[in-house]
């Protein structure tokens, strides 16, 4: 192949090594430290054409099989960012927590660019096969990453421009990664952080979608900062209890990172416990308070709703500072 060099002239499997030496070079820059990466944990070497590993359909089937919920509801928001991007020569690409692309979207003019570059359903794009690049780096990295043309580890690869995003799963774990890709050296950097942005708002909407669709039915609390980075939300059961939370949320609340946790009152969670009361008497407060408001006001109803008679109810409400005075008894 071709001799890949930088703006400086310099062979680009240079560059990558003399990086790498470079004494804590790799704990001050992403890109380096997954160079090194490449090149001691997955013994890949830049200058080397690096075969891109593609699954059979069979096999990419059962991904996608596992990945299912995820694939359903990420539907209209890849639609939608590939609308945005698609006319700029841009690929959206969905892959699992594996780096193995499962979906594309593009403009059908840039499909032999995208095949040309491996970038095809079931191509392998982890770090271990590809060394740096937009989707293996997001996943070993567990965080948002962009990759451009010389930044990638091999050499065949510098082509691209790569920005790629995580999406984590109702239990807080890595379930796949949501990237754009180009094959153009025109990217400017105006329009590369538009571009990143994009795909991290759009894997952060599939998030909280995925997560909404697994508790479907029960009631989906937004928590302080949701959406500024990553979905913070919580779901809550008919006892009040939170029995899920995304991963943003998770680290908000000082819930486990990725496993199952004992249910959590939700005020204990928010922190609005003295506001709400605790105790039988603030817990009998808001109940009634709750009936009497979809009761319109009605006392009478209000008491047949919670299954005690009216004058049960209007002595528990006044004990409960819910009536003024001698309130009219006759509703």
């Amino acid at each position: 192949m071709a001799r890949i060099t930088d703006q400086n002239n310099t062979p680009h499997a240079e560059t990558v090594f003399k990086a790498i030496g470079t004494g804590n070079a790799a704990a001050k820059s992403m890109v380096v430290a997954s160079w090194a990466r490449s090149v001691h944990l997955h013994g890949l070497a830049p200058d080397l054409s690096l075969k891109v590993q593609r699954w059979s359909d069979f096999e990419l089937a059962g991904r996608r099989d596992n990945l299912s919920r995820v694939l359903h509801v990420s539907k209209p928001t890849m639609e939608r960012l590939s609308g945005m991007v698609s006319l700029a020569g841009c690929g959206v690409f969905l892959c699992d927590m594996d780096g193995v692309i499962l979906q594309t979207h593009n403009a059908p003019g840039d499909d032999k660019d995208f095949k040309a570059m491996g970038l095809v359903a079931g191509a392998d794009w982890s770090e271990k096969t590809q060394g740096t690049n937009g989707i293996g780096t997001c996943i070993a990295e567990g965080r948002a990453v962009s990759i451009h043309q010389n930044q990638h580890f091999s050499a065949q690869n510098t082509a691209l421009n790569c920005m790629g995003a995580p999406i984590f799963d109702a239990q807080g774990s890595l379930a796949a990664v949501l990237d754009i890709s180009a094959c153009r050296d025109d990217l400017n950097s105006a329009m590369s952080g538009m571009i990143s942005q994009a795909v991290s708002d759009a894997a952060g909407q599939i998030e909280a979608d995925h997560f909404c669709d697994v508790y479907s039915g029960l009631r989906i609390l937004r928590g302080a900062g949701d959406n500024k980075r990553a979905p913070v939300l919580l779901a809550v059961d008919g006892d009040d209890l939170v029995v899920g939370a995304t991963r943003a949320a998770r680290k908000a609340y000082g819930l486990p990172a990725r496993s199952a946790f004992t249910p959590k009152p939700t005020s204990d969670l928010l922190d609005d416990a003295q506001t709400r009361g605790v105790g039988f008497e603030s817990a009998e407060r808001r109940e009634m308070t709750r009936a009497i408001a979809r009761a319109d006001g009605n006392m009478s109803e209000a008491a047949r709703q919670l299954g005690v008679s009216r004058a049960t109810f209007y002595r528990r409400a006044k004990k409960l500072g819910l009536l003024s005075g001698d309130a009219d008894q006759s509703n």
